[in-house]
């Protein structure tokens, strides 16, 4: 891509997404420029990735054909007053944060805008991400498409109507905090067992993986699958029975409506 892509805020999300889509080769450090108060991080960033870094938020503004806004959800309404004066007129808006709609967007630039709305996950920066997207009604089907790709390139991403990010948030954005506990704690039990802790990550976070890309590339039921592992008295049925006296179920299932329940509190 020869467009250039703006970032105002550089947070955790903003530099996986610029590190996802630089190693996959979607555009180079040159069209990507970004801003962040934080004077120091920028350097590291440019020393990082190469990219161009500024601490004025309009300069990225008037550069972007895409813009992001990758800052902390309550600073919207202050960042887009202070930039919507010199961003292009054809540019594309890309929010990023939890609780702001399209009509947020809409609303704080007080005049007709694209806006592409993305939900992404912390695994962008590994190039494993799973991204929902809506779009306003001023992209074009090519500029959707390009929205499509661009988020593509750090994983998978999916067109998805935006009153179901909400439940996007729970099965995905806030998901990986989840996984990654579940993989500490089956660790810790074989760290117990005397496996060294270096060696026990590994091995329950590559049992993680493996067992996603069961689940994508053949299309079975996980219940399916985890019945083929269940082998009459063995170890893997010891585990299940063990696990649901324990409520497994029932406590994803529960932090998972938590993280959809407070992102619904968030949009009010």
């Amino acid at each position: 891509m020869e467009k250039m892509i703006g970032f105002i805020g550089m947070g955790n999300m903003g530099q996986a997404i610029v590190k996802g889509i630089l190693e996959a080769g979607f555009t180079t450090a040159e069209n990507v420029i970004a801003s962040r108060r934080n004077v120091d991080l920028l350097q590291e960033l440019h020393a990082d990735f190469g990219i161009r870094v500024t601490g004025d938020n309009k300069e990225v503004a008037r550069e972007a054909d895409i813009l992001f806004l990758a800052v902390k959800p309550h600073l919207y309404d202050s960042v887009i007053k202070e930039v919507r004066d010199v961003v292009k007129a054809e540019a594309i808006i890309v929010n990023i944060a939890a609780g702001v709609s399209l009509s947020d967007i809409a609303e704080s630039f007080g005049n007709p805008v694209k806006v592409t709305h993305a939900m992404p996950n912390t695994p962008a920066a590994v190039g494993e991400a799973m991204v929902a997207l809506c779009f306003s009604e001023g992209l074009s089907k090519d500029e959707q498409e390009e929205m499509v790709a661009l988020f593509g390139s750090l994983g998978k991403a999916e067109i998805v109507e935006e009153r179901l990010f909400d439940a996007v948030i729970g099965v995905s954005g806030s998901s990986p905090a989840l996984l990654f506990m579940v993989i500490e704690a089956m660790a810790d039990a074989v760290v117990k067992a005397g496996m060294p802790r270096a060696q026990a990550y590994q091995f329950a976070a590559q049992a993680m993986l493996g067992s996603a890309k069961m689940v994508l590339e053949s299309g079975a039921h996980p219940g399916a699958l985890k019945d083929a592992v269940c082998s009459p008295g063995g170890t893997t049925i010891e585990m299940v029975v063990k696990a649901e006296e324990a409520g497994l179920r029932n406590a994803v299932i529960q932090a998972v409506e938590a993280a959809v329940a407070k992102s619904v509190e968030m949009n009010r």
